[in-house]
């Protein structure tokens, strides 16, 4: 890979690489390395800018969590290294919150829950990043509802007026990516099958999905088969019937020895004005940011159908930005 390490054997091998060398094995000085100065780092949270605020946050999670692992499921990826390339890097995450900290009082509880991390990356070094925690599936194991921890976190951070501010196009910094991914075939199946969801279409669910799928949803939610992905993309949409659904950006790939797989990212962007996975409406303007990964293959022979999906967002943004609409 021209500009980046040769102690590094491909791209996913960079992104597996350097994460486990920040986070597990305490490398986090190599951000100054890995990372740009002035990276951009987009959660549904906040918006971070600067390689030292990202250092800063990286200390106090893993002080929380001291035992955290990171391990890398799969890298998704496009571009080249001359241009720059993004991955899609889907984790499975470990903790133990052994010590006070943003979650409040330890528990003890052991966490495992997922996290999908698009990254730029050109000359050895990542500049621009969407990062999206599945934080419903790591309250709901601390014993907190997401409505209530998003709550409780506007008071802790001073009120309406002076909490940090959940990412919306109005607080987003433009950084050196405007790519869109590629072309590759899965990219555009995976793209269209969520299109027609978020366009009402759920025939599109027992037509594409395998009967047998496993899915993993925000929430921390395990489910499968056409019953499962009905309810979670149902139960978001209907919160939203109204907002504007935008893929911002898709890759597919057909890589030796990995079944056929496509990444997403999208947002979803309106008012909360419908009865679903959000309780009761309260006009909110709302703007999600969610990441979904998916597996294709044809078990009865040529019949392919998606047979492993993976789609996360961060409740916990939602209900704060309902929670500072509503005042409850």
């Amino acid at each position: 890979m021209k500009g980046f390490s040769n102690r590094f054997s491909d791209f996913p091998d960079y992104i597996i690489g350097i994460t486990k060398e920040i986070w597990e094995d305490r490398g986090i000085a190599t951000l100054h390395e890995y990372y740009a100065p002035d990276i951009i780092v987009r959660s549904p949270a906040s918006v971070v800018v600067g390689n030292q605020n990202v250092i800063g946050a990286t200390m106090a999670t893993l002080a929380e969590f001291p035992d955290r692992t990171l391990f890398g499921e799969d890298v998704i990826w496009s571009g080249t290294p001359e241009e720059g390339m993004l991955s899609s890097h889907r984790l499975h995450s470990t903790a133990t919150h052994a010590n006070p900290g943003v979650y409040g009082e330890p528990t003890g509880k052991k966490l495992h829950y997922r996290i999908i991390a698009d990254c730029h990356a050109k000359n050895n070094q990542i500049d621009d990043e969407w990062l999206i925690r599945d934080q419903g599936a790591i309250v709901r194991q601390l014993g907190i509802d997401p409505r209530d921890y998003a709550l409780d976190l506007i008071e802790r951070e001073g009120g309406a007026e002076n909490c940090v501010t959940p990412y919306t196009p109005a607080n987003d910094v433009q950084g050196p990516y405007t790519g869109t991914g590629n072309d590759n075939e899965w990219g555009a199946r995976f793209a269209d099958i969520v299109t027609r969801i978020m366009n009402a279409d759920f025939t599109v669910i027992p037509n594409e999905y395998d009967r047998a799928a496993n899915l993993e949803y925000a929430g921390g939610n395990s489910t499968l088969s056409h019953d499962g992905a009905d309810q979670f993309w149902m139960g978001l949409r209907a919160s939203f019937p109204n907002a504007e659904f935008q893929i911002h950006h898709q890759i597919g790939r057909d890589d030796p020895m990995m079944p056929p797989r496509a990444a997403l990212r999208w947002t979803l962007h309106g008012k909360h004005d419908g009865w679903g996975s959000f309780g009761t409406p309260t006009g909110a303007e709302v703007f999600i940011l969610g990441a979904s990964h998916a597996e294709f293959g044809a078990v009865v022979g040529g019949q392919v159908k998606l047979r492993r999906e993976w789609t996360i967002f961060d409740e916990t943004a939602v209900w704060k930005q309902i929670m500072l609409k509503t005042g409850a």
